[in-house]
């Protein structure tokens, strides 16, 4: 095989990086090494052209260019997509043995030597323009289009065709994902595989599925391992999950048939759920599903990384819907039980901009109850014991209303500023309750002091919701509104 070569290499290549710093780097999973002489290092046209390498890259130019052969023979126009993708095979068997700084130079030559032709866009775009309003335009346009399409978009459909080629590709960009902050080279080839995966992992192309108790133990044993919302303690817990009251759904991809690429847990209940701690209860009875009325979506989680920017949570809701009414007709209402990420971190920083938002009234029975004069440290180190606060103490309807104030209000760039919210408003939702000790656990605490919201999904209202959050305006309920300082 033409990549031989690359396996046989990689031993060879660690002599030119400095050994401990590649071990430690390695181990703590560290972004990797760049030259601090020349801000991200020289561009792989630079290198190609060199002699030797400099201090901190991992490829030496011979090995470099050597790589790039194997790259472009990936894409060679003689070869029949089949042989593309064995030689892509090649490479990615090269890949798995490289260290984090050869994935790297892998990445940029990716990135940088396989761009469109910019002479030739420019040319075809010139030709487009000239036969605008003759009977060329349409011939002129698809020109401009295949302009458009780079060598790059070639190349990782050739690596998506041997079986574990969509595998090594989303696990890739998983891996590329934390350096882009730090090496804005990389964002070209970041752009190109969200593209694909856009189109690869359309929902069109995805079967719903229901997980259950009876599903493979490999399986159950992923829901285990992706649970992102509310930490799966064991096997008995995972068993309450997907009780007989419960329903599990995941959207899965035929190329990576073995997991689920997101998934939902559903409890159906006789009414909108309050807290999570019943729900999560694994000696509690199973609900009479005859008699619920309710779908509570309480924890909704994507499995994979390198999926990032591909949005298939909205229609993982829809199609979850329409299979729950087929089955439970008698299902009225469907809701979230939802955490608030975003409340705790965001108080920490306006919570005073929030005690001058209430009237001297309201702001003097405040401070009574925290003892003397309403000051922003007094005030978060009450909020720091929610649960020490009864049902009429102004410190608990004070965190109910900041709450309420950072959902439906605070926004950046006309959107929300937590991200569930932004999630579930972006789908048509609207903000229906707040849920004092929704979720007790230390990580409530930790994020939201506790609270929790329900997310209301109002089969005839999606649409009108959805347009109003595209206008900027968050649908609430009269709830919250009342709730507002």
């Amino acid at each position: 095989m033409r990549t031989d070569w690359l396996s046989r290499s990689v031993s060879l290549l660690r002599p030119g990086l400095e050994p401990r710093a590649v071990a430690a780097s390695s181990a703590a999973g560290e972004a990797m090494p760049r030259d601090p002489s020349s801000g991200n290092g020289r561009s792989t046209r630079e290198r190609l052209k060199a002699t030797l390498r400099r201090h901190q890259e991992a490829l030496s130019p011979r090995v470099l260019r050597r790589t790039l052969t194997e790259l472009q023979a990936i894409i060679d126009p003689q070869v029949s997509e089949v042989e593309g993708g064995r030689r892509a095979h090649g490479v990615a068997g090269w890949y798995a043995k490289a260290t984090p700084e050869q994935r790297r130079d892998c990445w940029l030559l990716m990135s940088e030597q396989f761009a469109p032709d910019p002479l030739k866009i420019q040319a075809t775009r010139a030709q487009y323009e000239a036969a605008q309003g003759t009977p060329e335009e349409g011939q002129a346009e698809i020109r401009l289009r295949k302009a458009f399409v780079s060598p790059r978009t070639r190349l990782l459909q050739r690596f998506a065709v041997f079986p574990e080629g969509m595998r090594f590709l989303v696990d890739m960009r998983a891996e590329l994902l934390p350096h882009l902050k730090g090496d804005k080279r990389l964002l070209a080839l970041d752009a190109e595989l969200e593209n694909l995966f856009s189109t690869w992992f359309d929902v069109a192309f995805l079967e719903l599925r229901r997980i259950s108790w009876d599903s493979p133990a490999s399986l159950i044993e992923k829901l285990i391992k992706y649970e992102a919302v509310h930490d799966i303690r064991s096997w008995d817990d995972v068993k309450n999950r997907l009780d007989s009251d419960r329903r599990c759904y995941g959207f899965f991809h035929p190329r990576l048939d073995s997991e689920p690429l997101i998934f939902v847990e559903v409890a159906l209940m006789d009414g909108m759920a309050e807290g999570i701690t019943p729900l999560l209860d694994e000696a509690a009875a199973p609900g009479d599903v005859a008699k619920a009325s309710t779908a509570i979506f309480y924890s909704i989680s994507n499995t994979q990384a390198g999926l990032r920017g591909v949005s298939f949570g909205d229609s993982l809701i829809k199609r979850v819907v329409e299979t729950l009414k087929g089955e439970f007709p008698k299902l009225k209402t469907f809701a979230t039980l939802s955490p608030i990420p975003g409340l705790r971190p965001w108080l920490a920083k306006n919570a005073g901009a929030m005690l001058q938002k209430l009237p001297p009234k309201q702001r003097a029975e405040l401070g009574r109850a925290l003892g003397g004069e309403a000051t922003t440290e007094q005030l978060l180190a009450a909020f720091d014991k929610p649960f020490e606060l009864d049902a009429k103490s102004p410190v608990r309807l004070m965190l109910m209303r900041c709450a309420a104030q950072y959902l439906g209000r605070e926004a950046h760039e006309g959107r929300p500023l937590d991200p569930v919210a932004r999630f579930h408003l972006g789908n048509g939702a609207r903000i229906e309750r707040l849920n004092w000790a929704g979720d007790p656990s230390a990580k409530g605490v930790k994020q939201s002091y506790g609270l929790m919201v329900n997310y209301l999904y109002d089969l005839k209202r999606l649409d009108k919701h959805r347009a109003m959050f595209t206008q900027g305006q968050i649908p609430i309920s009269g709830a919250i509104e009342d709730l507002y300082l």
